[in-house]
């Protein structure tokens, strides 16, 4: 059968194309007869060339039926030829299928009828192809008689049959597992075909063959250099689709293919993706070219995974410990012109506020100055200059007063963020000050500096483990201690950390407030190992007798949420500590374990545990005092529906529409968890459907709702400059004049808006977005955790839990290096993201893009290539800091 014919299959049966039955003959009159035999089964009239094809394959098939034997081997060879040649459109059924159809009956019985030998397997092939016919009838003749006719050339009926085939091997398989019958004959047929589908560029075929028939691992012997991007492209894609173990199988089976086409740093991709430690560093050791070590130290250091070995090479500790990003970032900022340190008016723009209210709007108190300390700091985030604190004579610390100097001290923190080298001496001032809240900013200060950032020197340990500051009596400093560590470390699995930390969480004499930080900031440093040390001593906190009355308390939720970050991503691990948690009856238990479990499957889009958050938001809660686990239920709940359908576009979409219904008929305290939630869906992609609703939700008579909705267009267009946010945050400055809480809240919506004026990300996703931070979105959660209820944390007296969001703030850059990692200019193109997978031909990966010159800043959902084949990329994601090979093929165009 040629190439671009077709089969009639049931979804034919309604298109008009005749695959009935042919009406008997014997109910026409004999004067009738002559006509009908010049008409096909359908009872259309055939031209002189059909009629004489029919009576040649009328005749042959009488044949077939005579007894003399020596004729059956070329009437069966002449209808294989008459199906194979048969050129038919690509839509119409193949002629000699169609005229063979009637004779199908009288065919299989013939093979019953036969003895075996060559003749009997040939004529099984035939009947196998004509069988396709009849797949309406759910028969899976065309499976049956291939089987009986195992023939190696099944590629020669064309790419149609193989697929129908395919089809059947499938369905059958099914009912043989329920049946639990040998599928061995059919595991070997597939795997004829699947070398077929491959060579035909129907790569996805053979990978969803292969995954019905449970057979995906041996996928690798059949891929060839040609066609392995193909097939590990759509790999990969189907991940999100799958449940566990099949996920994992898939992202193994591609990981394989890569590590044996030697593409390396697609490899480190998955094996982050896998979360495997054990793999990545093999990965990693692998590689002997000292450039492509440098990238793929480079893609750990942005996910901030620290290797276990000891490794030698000071260039490579470098690259593994982010301590050039900040050199990289300054070289970002003097490309696009922007070092020039921007000032809290620069942001605010109070003259474009109404006139009615422009001057109340920037009164002069302590709370104001406190706004502005936050804004200075993330607008300036990185540069290391601004015009407020790092300035000779009366830096700003001295306008702000009592709680608000430390978060105004540790914004010297995120100024000097990843700069280790001159960052210690700038902030070493305020370490020996009297006031603690002053000292207690130091530190906090320290651990933001260093956040992701590993030198041997360890700078962090040494100065906060130091007993002054982490046992210190004054709850502030030594929080702010604790709190620095978290994140500093957030990712590292720092044991030298985990000894002063750990103890802290079990402690009974110590209060509430210091074991909840203590255990979030294990959590951050261990966030989805599942360490069974922390989770045993939170657990064993949360069962303690003497600690019952604690549990009520505000800070409890922190504990929790430890908990929970130690799970982060492991999906199925979870499920042993939400068992020992339901034995507990405090009622902080049953929110903690929601907090665990959502944590356990972030980002996977997982339908059903999504399913099960909503039915957490109907149930209605009874408010009361001993029930404030109860009351944060459904708050996580909320929030977890947005953390396990993040990265994944289609299931966001039907996700704020739940959030609309949600916002409507929930209670009040679900009511202040939506806002959040949707600025944890889209962090740093600000889209103009969800920030219009959070703009609604700004309005609302809730003033947490209102405060929240203003948080979370922050997070939206964080990095962004987005223009027409800033425009409604400058609206929402006049409207909340006299309301202290909110007006805050709008200055720091703003300080995140143009954040590293405008150079940053706080999206967990990268490299392409194939990757979740989990550190990333560690940071994110702890400040939204906070964030539920504003009121008691936020806008009070602890104000430094929005640090937390340093974790995940990141530039989003490309920077081309050369060998020697030296910054490298070259044309990119950079524009939106297509989504190739499974396309046939080389489809373009980006759409409307732009010709730059390195470094770039790209948006969100933006990709960026090369212009010209001038250099090679040895990460095959422009993302990011990436190393570029001069190619030696490259001739310059005269």
């Amino acid at each position: 059968m040629a190439q671009d014919s077709d089969v009639p299959t049931s979804a034919d049966k309604g298109k008009g194309k005749a695959v009935e039955e042919p009406k008997n003959d014997k109910s026409v009159p004999n004067g009738k007869k002559e006509d009908e035999d010049k008409k096909d089964a359908t009872g259309e009239e055939l031209n002189e060339e059909d009629q004489q094809l029919k009576n040649e394959l009328d005749m042959i098939v009488e044949r077939l039926t005579e007894s003399n034997t020596s004729l059956y081997k070329p009437s069966l060879e002449a209808m294989k030829t008459s199906i194979k040649t048969s050129t038919s459109s690509m839509t119409a059924v193949p002629k000699p299928l169609k005229f063979l159809r009637p004779h199908y009956e009288t065919l299989t019985k013939l093979y019953d009828e036969w003895p075996a030998g060559e003749d009997k397997k040939s004529l099984a092939d035939v009947l196998s192809v004509i069988g396709m016919t009849f797949s309406d009838e759910d028969r899976q003749d065309t499976l049956k008689y291939r089987l009986l006719a195992p023939s190696s050339d099944i590629a020669s009926w064309g790419h149609e049959y193989v697929r129908h085939l395919a089809l059947e091997i499938g369905e059958v398989h099914a009912k043989r597992l329920a049946e639990d019958e040998p599928t061995k004959d059919l595991v070997d047929l597939a795997l004829i075909l699947v070398p077929l589908f491959i060579k035909t560029n129907a790569e996805a075929d053979a990978v969803d063959l292969m995954s019905e028939l449970d057979i995906i691992e041996l996928l690798p012997e059949y891929v060839d250099t040609e066609s392995y991007p193909r097939v590990c492209l759509y790999l990969a894609s189907m991940v999100n689709l799958l449940t566990y173990p099949d996920n994992e199988t898939f992202l193994r089976t591609a990981h394989t293919i890569y590590m044996k086409n030697k593409q390396y740093t697609q490899a480190m991709v998955l094996a982050i993706r896998l979360h495997d430690s054990e793999l990545i560093s093999n990965d990693y050791n692998e590689v002997t070219d000292p450039a492509l070590k440098s990238q793929l130290a480079f893609l750990l250091a942005r996910q901030k995974i620290v290797l276990d070995a000891e490794i030698e090479d000071d260039a490579e500790n470098e690259c593994l410990g982010n301590m050039k990003l900040s050199e990289y970032f300054k070289s970002l900022g003097e490309e696009l012109n922007i070092l020039e340190p921007k000032t809290t008016e620069d942001i605010y723009k109070s003259h474009l506020e109404s006139s009615r209210v422009a001057g109340m709007t920037n009164l002069d108190s302590a709370r104001h100055n406190l706004a502005a300390a936050f804004v200075n700091g993330f607008v300036n985030a990185g540069f290391g200059e601004d015009k407020m604190m790092l300035v000779e004579e009366d830096p700003w610390v001295w306008k702000t007063k009592g709680d608000g100097q430390m978060s105004t001290v540790a914004s010297l923190g995120t100024l000097l963020a990843w700069d280790l080298e001159n960052g210690l001496d700038k902030i070493d001032q305020y370490t020996y000050a009297t006031e603690p809240e002053i000292q207690a900013g130091a530190a906090l200060a320290i651990g933001i500096m260093t956040s992701g950032v590993q030198s041997e020197a360890e700078p962090a340990i040494a100065l906060l483990t130091d007993s002054d500051r982490l046992d210190n009596s004054n709850s502030m400093i030594s929080t702010a201690a604790i709190m620095g560590l978290g994140v500093s470390y957030a990712g590292a699995g720092k044991e030298a950390v985990l000894e002063h930390l750990l103890p802290k969480i079990s402690d009974s004499s110590l209060s509430m407030q210091t074991s909840a930080m203590a255990a979030l900031s294990c959590g951050l440093i261990y966030v989805g190992t599942s360490n069974p040390e922390i989770s045993q001593a939170i657990v064993d906190t949360l069962m303690d007798d003497d600690r019952k009355d604690q549990l009520t308390d505000k800070w409890t939720r922190f504990l929790g949420l430890g908990l929970g970050l130690l799970f982060f991503g492991r999906q199925e691990e979870v499920d042993v500590i939400l068992d020992v948690l339901r034995v507990i009856e405090h009622p902080m238990a049953k929110s903690t374990a929601v907090l665990a479990d959502i944590c356990a499957w972030a980002g996977t889009g997982a339908v059903l545990k999504i399913q099960e958050l909503l039915h957490i938001c109907n149930e209605h809660q009874e408010e009361s005092d001993e029930k404030k686990g109860d009351e944060l239920l459904q708050s996580y709940a909320v929030l977890g529906i947005a953390l396990v359908a993040m990265g994944e576009d289609i299931g966001q979409e039907m996700v704020l529409r739940q959030f609309g219904h949600l916002m409507h008929y929930g209670e009040a305290n679900i009511r202040k968890a939506v806002p959040l939630a949707m600025g944890l869906i889209s962090p740093s992609n600000p889209q103009m459907k969800v920030y219009d609703t959070l703009s609604r939700y700004s309005h609302d008579n809730d003033p947490e709702v209102a405060i929240n909705a203003i948080f979370a267009m922050g997070m939206l267009g964080a990095g962004t400059n987005n223009a027409r946010l800033a425009q409604l945050l400058r609206q929402l400055a006049s409207y909340y004049h006299r309301d202290q809480d909110a007006l805050f809240m709008v200055r720091i919506a703003q300080g995140l808006l143009h954040m590293g004026k405008g150079t940053m990300s706080l999206n967990p996703f990268h490299t392409d977005r194939q990757i979740l931070s989990r550190v990333a979105a560690a940071g994110l959660m702890s400040t939204i955790v906070a964030m539920i209820e504003p009121k008691e944390f936020i806008t009070s007296s602890h104000h430094y839990l929005l640090y937390y969001l340093v974790t995940a703030m990141h530039p989003r850059f490309l920077v081309t290096l050369n060998e020697n990692l030296e910054p490298l200019k070259v044309n990119v193109r950079v524009g939106q993201a297509v989504d190739v997978v499974g396309q046939a031909g080389r489809p373009k990966t980006i759409t409307g893009w732009q010709t730059q010159s390195t470094p770039v800043l790209l948006a969100h959902g933006e990709r960026a290539e090369l212009e010209d084949e001038e250099y090679l990329s040895l990460s095959n994601t422009l993302e990011g800091l990436v190393i570029l090979k001069k190619n030696p093929d490259w001739e310059e165009e005269k």
